[in-house]
């Protein structure tokens, strides 16, 4: 059976978010650091070498049953990227008004927080983190 590359660890998320170069992703990626504590109630824990996540939840796929973040998100050097575990198909209308963004499966890829509605941001958010919690199945 494969094993996830990408698991909790226990490096600084303080500390990644400073060695981003780019000081407007720096910044945003320290903005979504306190939206995503706020909502979720859970601290901050990197996953993998450049994704930091916040809370746990359990999916199962091929490679069994896997621990994995509730929501989190990487400010990688192309775009900040916010993982929804959930995917999108639920929230059609918010990103009709979320601002300028792309998406895929269940990463939204934003290129600096100015060009969003934090507040449709952040309701996306808590909801996600709600569904989670709820034990509802996702839809893709």
């Amino acid at each position: 059976m494969a094993e996830l590359k990408t698991k909790r660890n226990d490096k600084d998320p303080n500390a990644f978010i400073g060695t981003v170069e780019n000081e407007t992703r720096r910044r945003d990626a320290l903005q979504l650091l306190d939206i995503m504590k706020g909502l979720t109630g859970e601290r901050a824990e990197m996953w993998g070498p450049s994704i930091i996540g916040f809370g746990t939840m359990t999916y199962t796929n091929t490679t069994g049953a896997n621990e994995w973040m509730m929501i989190g998100f990487s400010p990688r050097k192309q775009s900040l990227t916010v993982y929804f575990m959930n995917g999108f198909k639920k929230y059609e209308e918010q990103l009709s008004r979320l601002g300028k963004h792309k998406h895929s499966k269940s990463c939204l890829y934003i290129n600096k927080l100015s060009d969003v509605d934090i507040g449709v941001l952040k309701e996306m958010i808590a909801d996600s983190i709600d569904h989670i919690r709820s034990g509802k199945p996702f839809e893709y």
